[in-house]
């Protein structure tokens, strides 16, 4: 059997298309030999499994790799130090048995201690009892040892997970002041960071900075996959299946919707594989936007832990909302709660010192995760799109000029008196809200990230095919509009289109509300004033 697409656990290189982590590997490996200890803390999904497999195997010659997974503990492990101690020392024994490093002189003897300490179950083995037998492994070895440890968040609200890493803090650095026994590398992995395990556990100040982990090196290496990589998986994939595709043209599209994060490729190169072009078709620009409609109305356990965080945490909640449709632009401050909860979810990005959506999916996923709240549905203008829905598309293509036509009337009539403060929060959302049921289940939408402001947003919607970019902007003025005119003529020519579209939200009192034509640029502009 071929290979295949993976989006579940463990990427093997052997089974499945993936990218070369050559590069990624070679710098991790550089921390190891400098005797780091660090963090992989990351978002869901986002290959750091997949990262401590591949670098184990490029260690395995010159190290003793011991690679756990916390997830095999179960949380009555860590019920008091006694159970965690004897716990650990279970499957750190199970390691040594695998990667054979029982069977050398010296270690053989610790592993008859160990394996008496497991029958006998001591009540009195604590951590200074584990460490004597870790540190004496690692005394013995005739190979430095290389702890990783996996899924670290299944230690989270448990104090002994926390002492454990002050015992390791301890011996790390009674290794570099005294020559001591220790691991040569401790790599721990999971979503959380140490800092926020510790916020999770205890809600007093002074243990919300102060981390048993301080001894950490900074991990900066990139995790995103680039386009390079991307492009270079495809070719593989194109190799093996001859689908003769633009590899080049398809990992441009990957990337950008992407912005790299390894799940969403691989679940966008699974869909297209598997059932978009199951049937030999070729991989073209319209078969993504198809395996990208499917991918937006699936739940997957990725979207449904992003949106779980939105209940769990209110505060990063409405910082997205306003975000999202009010085009408030927030500045990256690392110390801000919610900014950091949503970086460390994965949920946005700093960008030049502005929070923006990690990518266009999850933009997309959170758009339409609020516009499908109950408020939103019982709203009149959501209403008024299902009795317009059926007159907007002939053909199989969607009348972009009448949706804005029918949106004009419906809005002047629902909330033409309203005050300008609620047109310039709300005049987007409720474009949207008139917009999904239009589009929904046929056509996408995102929102382009550098035009997201209280002033303007860009909006590109995908349907069967077709684009359309559509600029949502407050009117200022004849010259501030005439400039939006030229940017979006501009923004045209970028892609390769000759017709777009603008709606105006305008409080000029002599204001003609309406859709009208015009030319910026040589490109067509048709323009709705509300």
């Amino acid at each position: 059997m071929g290979k295949s697409f993976n989006v579940t656990g463990l990427c093997v290189p052997s089974k499945h298309y993936m990218v070369n982590l050559e590069s990624r590997i070679k710098q991790i490996r550089e921390m190891i030999d400098a005797g780091d200890y660090f963090v992989i803390n990351r978002a869901r999904q986002y290959g750091k499994t997949t990262t401590l497999a591949a670098l184990a195997r490029e260690l395995a010659g010159d190290y003793f790799v011991i690679s756990l997974d916390f997830q095999a503990l179960g949380s009555a492990s860590f019920q008091d130090e006694n159970t965690f101690s004897l716990a650990f020392l279970q499957i750190f024994l199970r390691e040594m048995k695998r990667i054979r490093m029982t069977e050398i002189s010296g270690i053989d003897e610790k592993t008859a201690g160990i394996k008496e300490t497991l029958s006998k179950r001591k009540k009195s083995f604590d951590l200074l009892s584990l460490f004597e037998y870790l540190l004496g492994v690692c005394e013995d070895s005739p190979k430095p040892v290389v702890l990783m440890i996996d899924e670290i968040d299944s230690a989270s609200n448990n104090q002994v997970f926390l002492d454990f890493l002050a015992q390791l803090r301890s011996y790390y650095l009674e290794r570099d002041i005294k020559g001591a026994p220790a691991f040569q590398s401790v790599i721990l992995a999971g979503v959380y960071d140490i800092r926020n395990l510790k916020r999770k556990i205890r809600s007093d100040e002074e243990h919300k900075v102060n981390s048993p982990w301080n001894i950490a090196a900074d991990f900066d290496i990139a995790m995103e996959l680039g386009e390079d990589g991307i492009e270079n998986m495809l070719k593989e994939y194109d190799g093996e299946r001859h689908i003769h595709m633009n590899a080049g043209e398809i990992a441009g599209l990957l990337y950008r919707y992407t912005s790299g994060y390894p799940y969403l490729v691989s679940k966008l190169c699974k869909l297209m594989d598997e059932k978009v072009c199951r049937e030999g078709g070729s991989w073209s620009k319209d078969s993504f936007l198809e395996a990208l409609r499917m991918l937006l109305s699936e739940n997957n356990t990725l979207f449904d832990s992003l949106i779980g965080k939105l209940a769990d945490y209110p505060e990063l909640n409405h910082m997205l909302e306003e975000l999202l449709f009010r085009g408030k632009e927030i500045t990256y401050t690392p110390t801000n709660q919610p900014i950091s909860l949503a970086l460390m979810f994965g949920i946005v990005k700093n960008e030049s010192g502005k929070v923006i959506p990690a990518n266009r999916i999850f933009d997309t996923l959170l758009y339409n995760h609020f516009l499908s709240a109950e408020e939103g549905y019982s709203a009149d203008i959501y209403k008024a799109s299902l009795q317009d829905k059926n007159q907007f598309v002939a053909g199989g293509h969607l009348n972009m000029r009448r949706v804005l036509e029918k949106f004009v009337v419906h809005f002047h009539e629902l909330y033409g008196n309203r005050r300008e403060s609620f047109v310039e929060e709300e005049g987007r959302r409720y474009f949207l809200l008139y917009l999904r049921p239009i589009i929904n289940g046929v056509g996408n939408y995102y929102i382009e990230a550098h035009t997201r402001s209280m002033g303007r947003t860009d909006i590109i919607i995908d349907y069967r095919g077709e684009q359309f970019v559509v600029e949502v902007k407050i009117w200022r003025g004849n010259e501030y509009n005439s400039r939006g005119e030229n940017q979006l003529a501009g923004y045209l020519k970028d892609y390769c289109l000759n017709t777009g579209y603008m709606l105006s939200f305008n409080f000029n009192q002599k204001k003609q509300p309406g859709v009208r034509k015009l030319i910026a640029a040589g490109k067509t502009i048709i323009e709705a004033v509300v």
